[in-house]
Parts: C-alpha cells; sequence; structure tokens
C-alpha cells in the first residue's frame, strides 16, 4: 500500500527514516511531505493514489477524497476530525482514526494556567516590571475556592477536574451523558453558567455544540466570571463574548482556539481588550504531546493493517 504523510506532525527524521524502512520491509511505501500543500490541487495531486493518508488539520474537502479512489484509511493526528468530509468517507467505506488522548495533559495544564494567569493577571503584572513600574493597583484572585464549570467530560474534561480538585475547587460538569464520579457535581448547563467562577470549553464541534454558548448563555454568567475555550472556537459565539467583554458583563476569557487557525486578521474585535489572553492554538503543543501523537497515528495504521483498527471516528 502507498501511505502518505501529508504535512509535517513533529515526528523526528530518523523515527521517520525507521518508520520507511519498517513499512518497506512490510510491502508497503511511505511517502513524507515536509511542507504544507499550498491549495487544493496540491492536496490532490499528492495523495490521488493514495491507500492510506496521514493529516494533521489540513483539510480535506469532498473534492479531494472524491479524487483518491484507492483511499482505505485516513490517520488523522489530532483529536477532532471536523477538517475531514466525514460523510465522503462513510461513503467510501474510508476509515478514520484519530490520535485519542495524545493532547489530555497538555489541554488541561493550558486550561489551568489561563485561569490562573486571568486571576493572578500575570500578563498585566509582567508588562507592569518590564515598564519599571510596580504592583500598584494590583489585587488578584485565588483559585482556591473558587467554582470551576466544566462543559464536556471526555478525557480533558475529565483531566481538568482532577486538577481543579487538586487546587480546591468546588467542580461543577455538564455533559450529555452524567458519570459516576464522586469528585464532581454533574449539572444542567443553564446551573454550571449561574454558579461557576470560572467556565472551561471541553467538548468536540458538532452541528448541535456550534456556537453553543453565545449571548443568552453569557447573561447567566457572574459580573466576575471568566471564560476559557480550548475545544473549538466555533463553539463560542465571539460576537457576543466580545459584547460581554465590553459591557463587562464578565470579568475575562482565556481563547486557544478561533474561528479560523491563526494568524488572525490585524483588526480580530478581541485585540484591543485588555481582560482577554489570546493564544495562538498552542494548547496541544508540548514536546511530550507531539511524540505521543507521531506514536499513536502509527498505531492506529498498524492497527489497521491487522484489521484490528482503533481510534476510530466513523
Amino acid at each position: 500500500m502507498k501511505i502518505v504523510l501529508l504535512e509535517p506532525i513533529g515526528i523526528q527524521s530518523k523515527e521517520l527514516e525507521s518508520l520507511i524502512k519498517y513499512f518497506k520491509n512490510s510491502n508497503h511505501e511511505l511517502i513524507v511531505y515536509n511542507n504544507l500543500p499550498e491549495s487544493e490541487t496540491e492536496i490532490i495531486q499528492k495523495t490521488h493514489d493514495a491507500d492510506i493518508l496521514i493529516l494533521s488539520n489540513l483539510p480535506l474537502s469532498a473534492q479531494v477524497i472524491d479524487q483518491c479512489p484507492n483511499l482505505k484509511m485516513i490517520s488523522v493526528a489530532f483529536a477532532g476530525v471536523d477538517h475531514i468530509s466525514m460523510e465522503s468517507c462513510k461513503r467510501k467505506n474510508i476509515v478514520v482514526s484519530n490520535a485519542a488522548g495524545y493532547s489530555t495533559h497538555a489541554v488541561a495544564e493550558l486550561t489551568i494556567g489561563m485561569a490562573i494567569s486571568l486571576l493572578r493577571k500575570i500578563i498585566w503584572a509582567d508588562n507592569q516590571t518590564r515598564s519599571g513600574k510596580t504592583r500598584e493597583g494590583f489585587l488578584g484572585a485565588e483559585l482556591y475556592g473558587k467554582t470551576f464549570g466544566i462543559i464536556g467530560f471526555g478525557q480533558i474534561g475529565a483531566e481538568v477536574a482532577k486538577l481543579t480538585n487538586a487546587f480546591g475547587c468546588k467542580v461543577l460538569v455538564y455533559n450529555r451523558t452524567k458519570k459516576i464520579n464522586k469528585d464532581v457535581e454533574f449539572v444542567e448547563l443553564d446551573e454550571l453558567l449561574r454558579r461557576s467562577d470560572i467556565i472551561s470549553v471541553h467538548v468536540p464541534l458538532t452541528n448541535e455544540t456550534k456556537n453553543r454558548i453565545g449571548k443568552k448563555e453569557l447573561d447567566l454568567l457572574k459580573p466576575s466570571a471568566i471564560l476559557i475555550n480550548t475545544a473549538r472556537g466555533q463553539i463560542v459565539n465571539y460576537n457576543d463574548l466580545y459584547e460581554a467583554l465590553m459591557n463587562k458583563k464578565i470579568a475575562g476569557a482565556a481563547l486557544d482556539v478561533y474561528e479560523k487557525e491563526p494568524p488572525l486578521d490585524k483588526n480580530y474585535l478581541l485585540f484591543d481588550l485588555p481582560n482577554v489572553i489570546l493564544l495562538p492554538h498552542i494548547g496541544y503543543a508540548t514536546q511530550e504531546a507531539i511524540e505521543l501523537r507521531g506514536r499513536i497515528v502509527i498505531e492506529n495504521i498498524k492497527k489497521w493493517m491487522d484489521e484490528n483498527p482503533q481510534n476510530v471516528m466513523n
């Protein structure tokens, strides 16, 4: 089979050389592209005869998939698969596996880091120090004792719950299905929004979750509440969030995801707000997570070849 690694996913050169030899010894060919394709036409040129594709968050449209008659399996170096035409994959019986769990600790730790940064005004304090100023006017807040609301209780949401419990928080969870966990309280979404001091989003992007947090939901938050989104940008209506922040209906926000991948437009609506932390989608980006991701992606292919597929998303 022809396996095409369509974009760099952080696997080191020596490891790639080893994988090329491994697949060659099994009568398979691994083709590695070290640069992102610049157009859909280029994607088609590189993938049209592939049996297996490896990619991260590069969009894969129905048009591309339809131009790949041999395609049987896609191993995604990412947790979400909303950038892939899953309907086309289902129609053509193409197995799609994701890198489930690779960034659980990375995203959960960043979530806590952003919460503390907002509460302790770390970015403001850094700017004060660099400008030769003092702590005059500073008064932060502690994570200890806060009510921490988690929307979505998958692997990442559950890890965030563990960490926030360790910090001494009261943890509320909204999830489609309630689970058994003595350390958290499962509540409906409206109750979570009303009671929480910090709200963190950890659900996948679906038709049901798109714009799930808008004006109606933001109006339920405390004026002292902060919102954290490390999931998908389109789950939160950022126009409504901007209005809530501008009108001081909530105290702050920390975002790692947006309507599109950074770089953002120079006049992006949230840039001029001082009570917002904006990161360029780095939640998953740790050395440990990237190494684990590479192992999972290759293991997905090996398992599929052995007719025992794992992490299947369709």
